[in-house]
Formats: structure tokens, sequence, C-alpha cells
């Protein structure tokens, strides 16, 4: 698991495709579950809830204006999902250079 300080995981909250669109969303800058919901073809309930599982898992933060909620990505949570999947590609990618370097190439026929 991804430590992010959060009770949830990120991954598990990156596996369902609302969930993603949110984020893609929130990437081009804060916004109010309103606003958010009019784009998304789910309820308000739906995306709230969506928002719920994002926010356990570190992603994303709110905080209140006034009676709305206001969304942003969680730098934190974003990186911890970026770093574990660094370690993992860098250490695919140090093998396929290992085998790569260490493969007889033959001449083609």
């Amino acid at each position: 698991m991804v430590p992010v300080g959060a009770a949830g995981d990120p991954f598990e909250a990156l596996g369902d495709p609302s969930r993603r669109e949110i984020l893609r969303l929130l990437s081009a800058g804060d916004r109010p579950v309103g606003e958010i919901a009019a784009q998304m073809p789910i309820s308000r309930p739906a995306v709230s809830r969506h928002l719920r599982v994002l926010k356990d898992a570190g992603m994303v933060a709110e905080r209140a204006q006034g009676t709305r909620r206001i969304y942003r990505l969680r730098a934190q949570g974003m990186q911890a999902v970026q770093v574990y999947l660094e370690g993992v590609w860098g250490e695919a990618a140090a093998r396929f250079r290992l085998l790569a370097e260490n493969t007889e190439r033959t001449p083609e026929q």
C-alpha cells in the first residue's frame, strides 16, 4: 500500500472511472461539488460519495466557502502514487536494461 497518511488506499480509489474523471476535472483547478457534478453523468450524491473516497485516500482536500464545499487535488496523495509507480517502473526498466545488455545479438537472416 502507498503511505499517504490517510485511511483509504489511493489505488483502490483510482480503480473507479468516475473517480479518475473527478481527478481529471480537479487537475484544472479547485471546484465546488456542484460544478463537478454538472460535468459528470452521475448524480450529485454519487459525486459526493466518490469525493469522500478520494478524500479518505488522501488524494483530494476540501474547504468550506460559505455553504459550498470546494475540492482540490492534494499534492501529497498524488505524489505518493507517482513515487510508487516510478519505483515499480524503475525496477522494471532496470531489469529490462540488464536483460538487453546481456542478450547476445544474432545476425539477421
